[in-house]
């Protein structure tokens, strides 16, 4: 595994599908997990992810573990050589992740 993406969400359900959308569509090439972990919101966020993003590993807490702990759940599962902490509303360029990973 080349990389471990890790996305801490609540009440983010459209900028997530935004970003998760752009990991997909600008990483090939890259053997690369993507971890979600879900801080207990109450949009959709969840159900969004099991419906549409099937390869992505979701946490889903039933409380607002804050960033920090959430990140920490993550960490502990992540198996890429390289981890990326990646915001919900972030989207990724083209070779944007490939340039990371090669620089």
């Amino acid at each position: 595994m080349d990389l471990s993406i890790i996305i801490v969400s609540w009440n983010t359900q459209e900028l997530l599908r935004k970003c998760l959308n752009s990991i997909y569509q600008n990483s090939a090439g890259l053997d690369l997990e993507i971890l979600v972990v879900d801080n207990n919101s109450s949009d959709q966020t969840t159900q969004m992810i099991q419906a549409n993003f099937k390869k992505v590993k979701l946490i889903s807490n039933h409380k607002n573990l804050g960033f920090a702990k959430a990140n920490n759940q993550a960490l502990k599962l992540a198996t890429g050589r390289y981890v990326l902490l990646l915001n919900p509303d972030t989207e990724i360029l083209p070779t944007s992740l490939s340039q990371a990973m090669a620089y």
